[in-house]
């Protein structure tokens, strides 16, 4: 059997397309609900990031996100002018900077509490699929070579 290029360059043969596609669906999902929150989605998944551990590194919060400081730099420029969290360099190492929470940035997380769910209805899969779906999705983010940042 010969590779034919011309049916691997298809649309529809790509892995890319679908998961592109699905996550811009996804996230849209998302807009409303973030919207009367006055978060972008980015912003919100760097609140969900502090909200589970809050005190980390600008770094932890990059890896954890799979982002660069690049993105991640002015997101957090703009939510500290909002007074959601402060940064502060580390006293031993300026080069490190600490993300804390403000008391206003963890009022939001309750603000914010049924967002999850509110998404989940509007993907219409049954628990049991979308279980199945995050579960590869993660395989797929762990046994795939990261891009290189920034």
């Amino acid at each position: 059997m010969t590779y034919d290029y011309r049916e691997a360059m298809k649309l529809s043969n790509q892995l890319c397309f679908p998961l592109y596609a699905a996550s811009r669906n996804i996230i849209s999902l998302y807009t409303p609900h973030l919207k009367t929150l006055g978060l972008t989605y980015t912003q919100y998944i760097v609140f969900l990031v502090l909200w589970e551990k809050d005190g980390v590194t600008v770094g932890e919060i990059c890896d954890k996100l799979m982002l660069d400081v690049g993105t991640v730099s002015p997101l957090l420029k703009k939510m500290e002018q909002a007074g959601y969290i402060t940064r502060q360099r580390k006293p031993d190492d300026d080069r490190v900077v600490i993300i804390t929470l403000t008391k206003e940035g963890k009022a939001l997380q309750k603000k914010a509490k049924d967002v999850p769910q509110k998404v989940a209805c509007g993907v219409n899969l049954p628990p049991e699929k979308a279980k199945m779906l995050y579960e590869l999705l993660y395989e797929l983010l762990n046994n795939t070579p990261k891009g290189e940042k920034g």
